[in-house]
């Protein structure tokens, strides 16, 4: 029987529900998901991202930054440093599970994930590869010029303040950056074409610095 892509339905130490997407033959990385606020573990736009990784070969985790309780409070929704601080725990706790351990790590984040995914890499040395869809990295502050993980900036042309941020935010990071502007495309890449375009960038971008060797020396 020919293996097929999986999913398990998981709980993370905080209370958090996630589902790990699993490829069919051996994982060459896994990508961890931050979504934005208002959205959760089953956000369309990241389901779709995380379907066409997890064919490429890549292993990837959706889960829900806050639990249902927390979700509740607006506070706790804009709270990146507590946002940042659970993305860890999620990375800590997939260094240690049997199915994906040693795995090259990714974080994928979108809106205010993104800058969750910022702070969060700034702080680790194993975070070998960051993509941000319609971020609001300005949010990481301070923590942008201490990421190392090259990082992927996508935002759509329709979206000219978050564009702006996104430059601002490039300019203050000192790691490899790259900022992809989607033509038409507004802040949830809605228009068509316009996701399978976000799907195509952090793809090669992903495969680019998570599967390749590390150069020493």
């Amino acid at each position: 029987m020919v293996p097929q892509p999986h999913s398990i339905s998981i709980t993370l130490p905080h209370g958090g529900e996630g589902l790990l997407g699993l490829p069919a033959a051996q994982a060459q990385g896994i990508v961890l998901f931050a979504h934005g606020s208002g959205s959760s573990r089953l956000s369309p736009r990241n389901t779709m991202v995380a379907r066409s990784l997890q064919q490429s070969g890549l292993a990837v985790l959706l889960f829900d930054l806050l639990t249902e309780a927390e979700a509740q409070h607006r506070s706790k929704v804009f709270d990146i440093p507590l946002l940042a601080e659970r993305l860890a725990q999620a990375a800590d706790w997939a260094a240690n599970d049997p199915a994906i351990k040693g795995l090259p790590l990714g974080f994928f984040g979108a809106s205010t994930g993104a800058a969750a995914a910022l702070v969060a890499a700034a702080k680790r040395e194993d975070v070998r590869a960051i993509v941000s869809r319609g971020g609001r990295p300005d949010l990481a502050a301070e923590a942008l010029a201490q990421v190392k993980a090259p990082t992927l900036f996508i935002v759509g042309g329709a979206d000219p303040l978050v564009l702006e941020l996104n430059r601002e935010a490039q300019r203050m990071m000192r790691c490899e950056t790259r900022l992809e502007v989607i033509p038409g495309a507004t802040h949830l890449f809605e228009e068509p074409g316009a996701l399978e375009a976000v799907i195509e960038l952090a793809r090669a971008w992903f495969h680019k610095h998570l599967t390749a060797e590390i150069e020493v020396g």
